[in-house]
């Protein structure tokens, strides 16, 4: 069965000093987390992303400023718009995915289940479309 992609609550433990969150690892994710990168600065009217991947999984979090997702799984899109540092977006592998809508001062971070690796993206829309079709 394929993971469908979805929103994750993760942990926020409110105090009056300022809130906290956590992401734990096979916990609050469904993997391991092996990489790890934020996305700032981005110039508006910027998409980032455009590729998808064939063994990596990812949790996005925009822990400042909003943005969209795009996923795409060939048949239909769907957008999910994240601007709370305490929700995540899991994004299993096979999806297209594409970031927009950033707002000014946005943090994107990113949470990888692989090691940085060329060969598992996949940077053309047709390919991505050969590959999900095999």
């Amino acid at each position: 069965m394929v993971e469908q992609p979805r929103i994750i609550q993760l942990p926020k433990i409110s105090d009056p000093r300022g809130n906290l969150s956590v992401i734990e690892e096979l916990k609050d994710i469904p993997f391991k987390i092996e990489r790890t990168y934020w996305i700032y600065d981005v110039p508006g009217g910027e998409v980032r992303g455009g590729h998808a991947y064939k063994e990596n999984q990812e949790l996005i979090v925009a822990l400042s400023g909003s943005f969209d997702v795009v996923l795409d799984n060939g048949k239909e899109k769907k957008v999910f718009s994240l601007n709370r540092s305490y929700i995540g977006l899991y994004v299993p592998k096979g999806l297209w995915r594409e970031m927009e809508n950033f707002s000014t001062n946005s943090l994107a971070l990113v949470l990888s289940s692989t090691k940085y690796d060329a060969e598992d993206y996949i940077r053309d829309y047709q390919e991505f479309l050969n590959f999900i079709a095999q």
